[in-house]
């Protein structure tokens, strides 16, 4: 990627409308809706199992997850339920950017 040209507006404006999205779904709301294991949140938010299973504890044991974790769960969300509407193309060049098509 070379960075000889200025950002566009349009760019600009992407990134300030991805900056303050409030993207996120709790471990418990999307646990609820779909029928997944605590294995499976792991691997979606590539946390530890015992860390997941802290998401789910009460009292002294429970660990809030971070926003990166509500936030991949609200993409993983995305995904599962416009799943057939997004292109093959684009679905190849967000999970396998470095190979060929």
């Amino acid at each position: 990627m070379t960075r000889n040209r200025p950002l566009t507006q349009r760019e600009r404006d992407l990134i300030q409308l991805y900056s303050n999205c409030q993207l996120g779904m709790t471990p418990q709301r999307f646990y609820a809706k779909w029928p997944v294991t605590q294995e499976i949140l792991a691997a979606i938010c590539d946390r530890s199992i015992s860390t997941v299973q802290c998401w789910f504890s009460r009292g002294r044991s429970y660990r809030r997850p971070q926003p990166a974790d509500l936030r991949h769960l609200a993409l993983m969300d995305f995904v599962l339920e416009h799943f057939e509407e997004i292109p093959t193309e684009l679905i190849n060049l967000l999970c396998f950017p470095n190979q060929e098509p």
